[in-house]
């Protein structure tokens, strides 16, 4: 072996002459599995491509040596953490039948090697690895009980169980993944149409193990323990593209760590395939026939904002605009579509990103929310200077988006001039088809829905098709707001927002009665669509609950 930077030579004994012992030998450790190409995340210039030859994570990290495959050298070259103990070289040497060079790096840029080497350990054959049949409390039950993961030397349970968590996770339709530290163990609960429901639960001392792979996996500082910290990894499941975004965030019996789930095949949603009502449809497709303006997309968060501005965005996407977006994150890559990153601790804000996207001669802009006045005045004199502007806000409905920008202090006549559409939607849990049961409906729930006492409702039950739940998917509650003359008086002369709610919702649902229109059509319940419309029920038009 070569050893360079001034190692010392006289501390290299040949295999047969070393006498120290360093624990269990390497290769009584099942090595790291070797990832499929087909699962690399494309694309991402960050990743290096896997390398043929590994040592496990554990031993890498407590010994502090790992295969430095960014070195252009022909040879095989082990970069060693400054202050390791040479004496491992040995058992390496012996594990890996080769010879390999030797450079010593410093302890933050070893670290930084370390997380890109196997950051895509874990998701290396996620289906193989995981065993697709494998039950989570089954691999629950093989994780070490260690403090660390330097303290075991096989971090292949590990690999396992997160990988077994996410695939299972991804077949279920999970939005969320929640690891939860407690003192009394470590709780898994996935969100599942909306709702948060437990699915594992841990012994605690394994925490620090699931979480300490999650971070590597994802490229996080595994010693940084203090401070809250975000990354993101990727997935190939049955051929389906994952987008895994992590946060982590410290708490008193731990790091609590989320996992969001992002399906990439969600960007490829049309339009048509949002359920939209069939005139709500033609309502926003007219919108974004405007050669400019302000189109604004209003919910909660996770009520599917952003898969509706995707849609829009295909729609557009014809090749013949320049469409550019400014988002945090990006969620999904959308070819043909020009994305930007906000990045705050560099000065990318929205507003920044906004500003920027304007010199370089777009069509339609996509701005992921207007959460400040800087950043909506810019989209105001975008559009007013001919572009097409797509955004979201945080508001209960439709309306409220309207005040929600004078707020944000938006002249009224700027306001008036370039708003062209508002949308606002939730999601409510659609119920299961084979399982669903039609009642009439109660006391209770007639008058809040403002139907017929004698209304035939349906209610959730549970089988095997829904896990029991009695739901199975999400559908989409819509109402929108095209800004037509009135709209645009009312607005310029400061109209109260109930003035300007009778006029727009005059003809066309609310949220409540789009909810209502679903719970009697069978597609939802009762207590769904009060769940998403609760402010809204006592507007039920008279003469629409009678119909």
């Amino acid at each position: 072996m070569i050893i360079r930077e001034g190692f010392p030579a006289n501390l290299v004994t040949p295999p047969a002459e070393a006498g120290a012992q360093l624990g269990e030998p390497l290769d009584s450790i099942e090595p790291v599995a070797q990832m499929d190409p087909s699962l690399r995340r494309g694309g991402d210039s960050t990743v290096a491509d896997l390398p043929q030859i590994t040592i496990p994570y554990a031993f890498a990290r407590k010994f502090g040596v790992v295969v430095d495959h960014t070195d252009t050298d022909a040879h095989l070259t082990i970069a060693m953490r400054a202050g390791a103990d040479p004496k491992v070289l040995l058992e390496l040497r012996r594990y890996l039948g080769r010879p390999f060079d030797v450079g010593f790096v410093e302890q933050i840029a070893f670290d930084r090697l370390l997380s890109n080497v196997y950051a895509m350990d874990g998701q290396a054959n996620a289906l193989a690895a995981v065993g697709m049949g494998d039950e989570l409390d089954l691999l629950a039950g093989d994780m070490p009980t260690a403090e660390d993961l330097l303290d075991t030397a096989d971090d292949a349970p590990a690999i396992r169980l997160i990988n077994g968590i996410i695939a299972d996770a991804a077949r279920n339709g999970v939005s969320d993944i929640h690891i939860e530290p407690y003192e009394s163990g470590l709780v898994v609960r996935m969100r599942i149409d909306g709702v948060l429901r437990e699915t594992l639960r841990m012994p605690p001392n394994v925490a620090p193990v699931v979480v300490s792979r999650i971070k590597v996996m994802a490229r996080l500082d595994i010693a940084e323990r203090r401070v809250p910290q975000d990354g993101r990894m990727g997935l190939t499941l049955g051929g389906k593209l994952l987008d895994v975004r992590v946060s982590t965030l410290p708490s008193r019996a731990g790091e609590r760590v989320v996992l969001r789930i992002l399906d990439k095949e969600n960007a490829g949603i049309d339009l048509e395939a949002l359920g939209l009502p069939p005139a709500l449809f033609a309502l926003l497709n007219e919108a974004l026939s405007e050669p400019n303006g302000i189109i604004l997309v209003t919910g909660p968060t996770g009520s599917g904002k952003t898969t509706s501005l995707y849609a829009a965005l295909r729609l557009l996407n014809d090749g013949s605009r320049n469409i550019l977006t400014v988002e945090d994150p990006v969620e999904y890559a959308v070819d043909g579509v020009g994305q930007t990153q906000v990045n705050p601790k560099v000065g990318l804000t929205f507003a920044a990103g906004l500003r920027a996207i304007l010199r370089q001669d777009p069509d339609v802009v996509m701005v992921g929310e207007i959460r400040d006045r800087e950043t909506a005045e810019i989209a105001v004199q975008a559009s007013l200077t001919g572009h097409l502007v797509l955004s979201t806000v945080h508001t209960n409905d439709a309306i409220g988006a309207i005040t929600r920008m004078r707020d944000m202090k938006v002249e009224s006549f700027l306001l008036a001039s370039t708003l062209r559409a508002v949308i606002a939607q939730r999601l409510v849990r659609r119920l299961c088809p084979t399982c669903r049961k039609a009642v009439p409906a109660s006391d209770t729930v007639a008058p809040l829905l403002g139907i017929a006492p004698d209304a035939v409702v349906y209610v959730a039950q549970g089988c095997e098709d829904c896990n029991q739940t009695g739901y199975k998917g999400r559908i989409g509650v819509f109402e929108a707001v095209r800004i037509d003359d009135t709209i645009r008086r009312l607005i310029n002369t400061d109209g109260h927002e109930s003035e300007i709610t009778a006029h727009a919702f005059a003809k066309s649902p609310n949220l409540a009665q789009s909810a209502r229109d679903l719970v009697l059509s069978g597609q939802t319940t009762a207590e769904e669509a009060v769940r998403v419309s609760r402010r809204d029920t006592t507007e039920v038009a008279p003469e629409v609950a009678e119909a």
